[in-house]
């Protein structure tokens, strides 16, 4: 169950991230996180270990959004 540790304490972590590369070094473990929870999910079927995948899906994308900015200019 460590695995599930890692993603909640992820999860609760405060994100303030000073360089791009701490923002690429998050999105990555994000990544990873989500991949050995939904190889855990695969065995178990569990509606919980669901859950958790979505909210770290969530975060991740938050952090992809702000790692690609805002276009420089809108037609």
């Amino acid at each position: 169950m460590k695995t599930i540790e890692k993603a909640v304490e992820f999860e609760n972590r405060k994100f303030a991230f000073k360089t791009t590369s701490d923002r690429i070094l998050a999105a990555r473990e994000a990544k990873d996180l989500i991949l050995e929870v939904n190889e855990l999910y695969k065995e178990k079927k569990d509606a919980k270990l669901m859950d958790l995948m979505k909210r770290l899906t969530a975060i991740k994308q938050k952090i992809e959004k702000r790692l690609k900015g805002r276009p420089l200019t809108e037609s």
